[in-house]
């Protein structure tokens, strides 16, 4: 029996774009053809990195700074490398996670200010890893404000900044895609759900 290696892969985009429901779809697809998948999250994904992922969504847009959110979000993220993320790869699995370092480069190191060089810095720093492959989500930013907002939860404090932010994320997410196209597979999100998840399913199987 062939052993199939174990893949990173994390989902981004805008805010409201489908990530969350095509990676339910996507675990759903992979485990019918006999993949050990673990479906996780960011913030969040670990006891910890949850805990941070309530001090960062909840209350009001000024809460943090961009400077401090870095912070929190790397840390979130170093827990959930360590307890949840490294131990499902050491197992084989593949590891589908819906957001990752892609969301701090663009939210808090371009479209909040120039503080890039900071995120990757503590990237290379703290976690020291990229995803296999990155699947990025790619809408009209209004379209998928709607969407967030629509769902009336308690963290919305990004959405809450507005759509000139969620604009500027979509360009930011396009050009990381641009620099980085080996790693990048980007969709069109405004097809339906089936059409998306047929396209996602298609791009994962090229790295499987």
């Amino acid at each position: 029996m062939s052993v199939r290696p174990a893949r990173f892969i994390t989902l981004e985009g805008v805010d409201g774009s489908g990530k969350s429901t095509q990676s339910r779809l996507l675990k759903d697809a992979l485990e019918a053809e006999g993949y050990e998948v673990l479906l996780t999250r960011e913030p969040g994904g670990s006891k910890g990195a949850e805990e941070i992922r309530t001090l960062v969504l909840e209350g009001e847009p000024d809460r943090w700074s961009a400077e401090t959110e870095i912070l929190l979000f790397t840390a979130a993220r170093r827990d959930h490398l360590e307890r949840t993320i490294e131990p499902a790869l050491a197992a084989g699995k593949v590891v589908l996670c819906d957001r990752f370092v892609d969301s701090t480069r663009v939210y808090q190191g371009i479209s909040r200010g120039d503080l890039r060089s900071t995120v990757d810095q503590l990237h290379a720093l703290m976690i020291g890893c990229e995803a296999d492959l990155t699947l990025l989500f790619d809408m009209d930013p209004s379209t998928g404000l709607s969407r967030a907002k629509a769902r009336q939860t308690s963290e919305e404090r990004f959405e809450d900044f507005g759509l000139e932010l969620q604009v500027k994320m979509r360009a930011g997410f396009l050009e990381l895609a641009k620099a980085e196209p080996e790693r990048f597979a980007v969709i069109d999100a405004s097809q339906n759900i089936d059409t998306v998840a047929s396209d996602t399913l298609k791009a994962l199987k090229a790295v499987l």
